[in-house]
């Protein structure tokens, strides 16, 4: 028999709510088994696991929910593996793109700030001698 897990096991086993599963679930990341009175009762499979696990490693990563999905449901079909690695390689390269442009941003300001404090400084000893 395969294992299987409740919402409950996989929260506490990610450190997650079961709110953050179930959001994971309408994005179409996660797709359990029903069952009990109204399909109440999610039945999570190993697959949904490692679906769980690799959406959480790329969200580590920055990458968007959409992204995740696109690149985990590439993984799905039984096909060669080299139109998914491109796949996955087009995605990250996009990924990095925007990060080492927000890294430039972000040296730009600190470099402001420098000045900035720099000229404080001055106009702060100046302050301090005329007094």
């Amino acid at each position: 028999m395969a294992t299987t897990y409740t919402i409950s096991d996989l929260a506490k086993e990610f450190d997650l709510t079961t709110r953050a599963i179930r959001f994971y679930e309408d994005m179409g990341l996660l797709q359990p088994e029903r069952e009990g009175p109204g399909g109440r009762n999610r039945i999570y499979t190993a697959r949904d696991r490692t679906r769980l696990k690799l959406t959480l490693r790329a969200k580590r990563l920055g990458l968007s929910l959409m992204e995740a999905r696109e690149i985990i449901d590439s993984y799905d079909s039984p096909r060669d593996t080299a139109p998914q690695l491109q796949k996955f390689l087009a995605i990250l390269a996009e990924h990095r793109k925007k990060l080492e442009d927000q890294m430039l941003d972000l040296q730009a300001n600190l470099d402001e700030i420098r000045t900035h404090e720099k000229e404080a400084r001055v106009l702060l000893g100046k302050a301090k001698k005329s007094k």
